[in-house]
Order: C-alpha cells, then sequence, then structure tokens
C-alpha cells in the first residue's frame, strides 16, 4: 500500500521516535510512506530538548489557538500535494488539537482515514497549558474523532475518551505503543556500567523527558533514607525537572549516587537501559502508553509502576511486575526496598516481564502488522 503519514509534530522526542519507529516498521512490510509534516517528507532527526513554546509564549492564548486552527490550511495544501504526486491508498494520521488537515484530504479524495490517538488533548491542555478557547476545541477534537474511519488510542483508558466523545466502538482499536528490534537483542551492560561508575552497584535507572510530575524526587528520597552506598539512580536523559532533582540529591547528601546522562539518542538507549537493575515508572499519565514501559519489559527487567489502569492493561502485580498505588508514598517505598534487597525477585519479574512482551507483541513490527489489516479491512481487501 501507499500509506499517506499526517502529522504536525515538529518536536524531537518520544513522539518523533514513535512516527519513526510506526513509518520504519511499515516500510519493512513493503509499503511506501509519504511523509508529510512540518518537517518536511523526512524521518530522520536527533533527539533533543525542545525550544520551547516559541510563538506560543508571544501570542495571547486565544490567538494562538486561532493560529493552530488556521496551520490546518496550508497543512491541507501541502498534504494534498503529496497526495496527488503520490496517489495513496490510505491516509494515517497522528492526531493532534485543532489539525483538520487529514480529514479535509480524506473528504476530498475520498480517502479511508486512520487515526493515532495518543491523548485527549483538550483535557490535557485544559489541565496543564489552559485552553482559551475550550468550546472550539472541543469541537475540534470530538469532529477529527468522528471523522476517522478507524480510531486508535494507545490505551483502553484512552479508548474511553474517545467513546465520550461519540465514536461507535467498531471504530476504535486500541493499540499499545511498543519496541522495535534493538531492544529485543542481548545486551552487554559493561561498558555502560563503566562509563558511569556502576560497578558493584545497585542500579536505579528511568529513562525520558523528565519533568516534575514524573516524582524523581521519590527516588533520591528513598535513597538517601536507605543509607546504601551501593545504591545508584542512573537518569537516562534530560528535562526542566533534572536541576532542581540534583539540587535535592546534593542538598540530602547522595549527590554521588546519582547520574543525568542528558539526552541520549536511540542507537544508545537499549545499552543504558541494559545497565539498570530495577526499572522505574513513578508515576505514569493516567492515559499514556509510556514507550518506556516497553523498553524495560524488552529488555528484561524488574519493573516498579504505579497501579493505574492504563499500566494494569501491560502489566500485572507480582507477575510481571511491582505495581503500588500512586497516592502511597509508603508503598512506593516498600515496594522498591523489596526489589533492592531480593535479586531473584528482580530477576523473575524481569523475566516474566520480557515473555508478557513477546507473547502481547509489544513490538513497532507487530503494531504495523495491526495497522496494515485494519488499512486492508477499511480498503475492502479482506472482509
Amino acid at each position: 500500500m501507499r500509506i499517506l503519514y499526517s502529522h504536525r509534530t515538529r518536536s524531537a522526542d518520544g513522539q518523533y521516535v514513535h512516527i519513526k519507529a510506526l513509518t520504519d516498521a511499515l516500510t519493512a512490510r513493503g509499503h511506501e510512506i509519504l511523509l508529510a509534516g512540518p518537517g518536511g517528507e523526512t524521518n530522520t532527526r536527533s533527539l533533543g530538548i525542545g525550544a520551547g513554546d516559541g510563538i506560543r509564549k508571544i501570542l495571547p492564548r486565544a490567538l494562538y489557538e486561532c493560529a493552530e486552527y488556521g496551520y490546518s490550511f496550508p497543512a491541507f495544501r501541502r498534504l494534498s500535494a503529496v497526495a496527488s504526486a503520490g496517489a495513496p491508498d490510505i491516509i494515517y494520521e497522528r492526531y493532534n488539537l485543532f489539525y483538520h488537515a487529514g480529514v479535509w484530504v480524506k473528504r476530498r479524495l475520498g480517502l479511508p482515514l486512520i487515526l493515532e490517538i495518543n491523548a485527549p488533548l483538550v483535557d490535557e491542555r485544559s489541565r496543564h497549558g489552559g485552553l482559551a478557547l475550550k468550546g472550539l476545541a472541543r469541537k475540534s477534537e470530538q469532529a477529527i474523532w468522528r471523522a476517522a474511519d478507524m480510531t486508535l488510542p494507545v490505551t483502553d483508558a484512552l479508548a474511553d475518551h474517545v467513546r465520550a466523545a461519540g465514536v461507535p466502538e467498531e471504530r476504535i482499536s486500541v493499540i499499545q505503543n511498543g519496541v522495535d528490534a534493538d531492544f529485543l537483542a542481548a545486551r552487554n551492560p559493561r561498558a555502560i556500567r563503566e562509563q558511569y561508575g556502576l560497578d558493584g552497584k545497585t542500579v536505579l535507572g528511568f529513562t525520558g523527558f523528565v519533568r516534575d510530575w514524573h516524582r524523581l524526587d521519590r527516588v533520591i528520597d528513598f535513597i538517601a533514607a536507605a543509607g546504601r552506598a551501593d545504591l545508584h539512580f542512573l537518569v537516562v536523559g534530560d528535562g526542566p525537572a533534572c536541576p532542581a532533582l540534583k539540587r535535592r540529591a546534593v542538598d540530602l547528601g547522595v549527590a554521588d549516587q546519582m547520574a543525568v546522562t542528558g539526552v541520549i539518542q536511540r542507537g544508545a538507549m537499549a545499552d543504558h537501559v541494559a545497565a539498570f537493575d530495577i526499572a522505574l515508572q513513578p508515576a505514569a499519565t493516567a492515559y499514556a502508553s509510556p514507550l518506556k514501559q516497553f523498553e524495560y519489559m524488552a529488555l528484561g527487567k524488574a519493573i516498579l509502576a504505579p497501579a493505574q489502569s492504563n499500566i494494569k492493561e501491560v502489566l500485572t502485580d507480582g507477575d510481571d511486575a511491582f505495581l503500588f498505588d500512586a497516592n502511597d508514598e509508603a508503598g512506593f517505598r516498600t515496594s522498591l526496598a523489596a526489589l533492592v534487597s531480593d535479586l531473584e525477585l528482580r530477576a523473575r519479574l524481569g523475566s516474566a516481564a520480557r515473555v508478557t512482551l513477546n507473547r502481547a507483541d509489544y513490538t513497532w513490527a507487530g503494531n504495523a502488522s495491526r495497522v496494515e489489516k485494519i488499512a486492508e479491512r477499511l480498503l475492502g481487501k479482506t472482509k
């Protein structure tokens, strides 16, 4: 198939990782990807920390939201031009608020539209950044979701938002995030452990863009309270919360038991995760499908994560992970202490997590196969 992949993602973070991983997996299955986004027709970027909100900081909120909607018009022209040149069979779009280009091209050309949904952006932005035109935003979101021939929320918890917007069940198919083959290969952690002075240490690890809500302060507090020199916290990534975390480690006298790597490119990520003894997800958004979760699973790491519905869609407490009540600070400490003290428990949970991942095929190759089947069904190629 020729798949017109439409997105509005400028960042080089987890969103970009998802775009590249899925498009590469679809290409590997023999499909042609016609990529149309603000970065042009390429999916090759270096990961990095974004430059910030840019124009959002300058414009009044309502004006910025109007500009977001207005962006759909040049995006529609760009998408139409790519479609005219490439004659796609189907449109695959990564949902973004106020972004109607894919729906408009679908209607103009009569192409089926698959819509990948990673967040209920009206709710998310209302909580965090605020929305001046909330009524318009809600109508925009619902109109885009309802127009799609198939929606792909990344968790069933997120699918509940899609259902509430009036999308019928037969047009909802949950596809979790996944990992690529690089994370399934055997890894020797020696080089990374030597690089960060981790020999003989029990490494508590976290990957990703670090924000305050990730609650990594819990880990620093745990290390300080434990009084064990063999514990080390390895943060693989960077983010706005890192300076405060480093200051906290200094204040608690454990600065030498914490390392922040800075941004790590995808090719080196699996080697870093392989150096973990315990893989941490101290907090998670209620509807997300965290990339790190599947990467931890693929490398057979003992995972500590909150016991909330989206996480429990994938992991089972005591079977392939330790899950704790997100609102229970003592529960977090107790669970982490149990993992720190029991090597056999860590090995059992890590091995089971990898089995779970392989059994459910939480891989980008598996996701590409799922998308392919949905596309064929929409095109009438299969029953």
